[in-house]
């Protein structure tokens, strides 16, 4: 691997990482319940859990954005996100669509000073080339890559920051691991990541 392990910060896009399996099992409701939910930047308990099933990619911004020393709540991320389009909250049912990639891709640019890059059609092999020249990709993959042992029900769907790859084997963070192992510099072979990757996502670098 081209990077050594623990040199980017990991965080959930819940702030108690171990509400995952809470939220499986009864749904964003599980998350009233997170004693932390303030950190979010949120104004209530609900806000919080409205938006937090949908903001893996606000959580691998906040890693990024940590990686050079930046703290940001996660709800403050996804709201200034939304005012470049990058997520779209529908006026009727309050649904949220998002992550957008290249509204997105203007606001880190734009506020932040990243390179944003989306690359679609992207063939898992060539992950180690684009991290050859970006720093990171947020890749799309199935939310089921938390357990690689199983296949999952399609791809994409889910976000996730790449931090290395190599010819054989990718690492990432999840912002929706169950437990640490799933969560935390995982690291699986190429063709396993493959079964689990929409062939998209957005390079970024400093």
């Amino acid at each position: 691997m081209n990077r050594t392990k623990l040199d980017v910060p990991y965080f959930s896009q819940w702030e108690s990482p171990e509400m995952t399996l809470p939220v499986l099992a009864e749904g964003a409701t599980a998350l009233h319940r997170d004693i932390r939910w303030r950190n979010s930047g949120a104004e209530t308990p609900e806000e919080y859990a409205h938006w937090a099933v949908n903001i893996c990619g606000m959580a691998c911004l906040k890693m990024i954005l940590a990686a050079r020393g930046e703290d940001h709540p996660i709800l403050t991320l996804a709201k200034a996100c939304t005012a470049y389009g990058g997520y779209v909250v529908n006026e009727v049912d309050a649904s949220i669509k998002g992550l957008i990639y290249a509204p997105f891709a203007t606001f880190v640019r734009e506020r932040f000073g990243l390179a944003a890059d989306v690359r679609t059609q992207v063939q898992t092999e060539s992950i180690p080339e684009i991290l050859s020249a970006h720093r990171f990709f947020i890749a799309s993959v199935s939310s089921a890559i938390r357990w690689p042992e199983r296949e999952p029900p399609g791809k994409g769907g889910h976000l996730v920051l790449v931090t290395a790859a190599d010819e054989e084997h990718v690492r990432f963070h999840n912002p929706s691991g169950h437990d640490r192992a799933s969560q935390t510099d995982v690291t699986l072979p190429l063709a396993t990541f493959d079964r689990f990757f929409a062939n998209r996502g957005i390079a970024v670098s400093f």
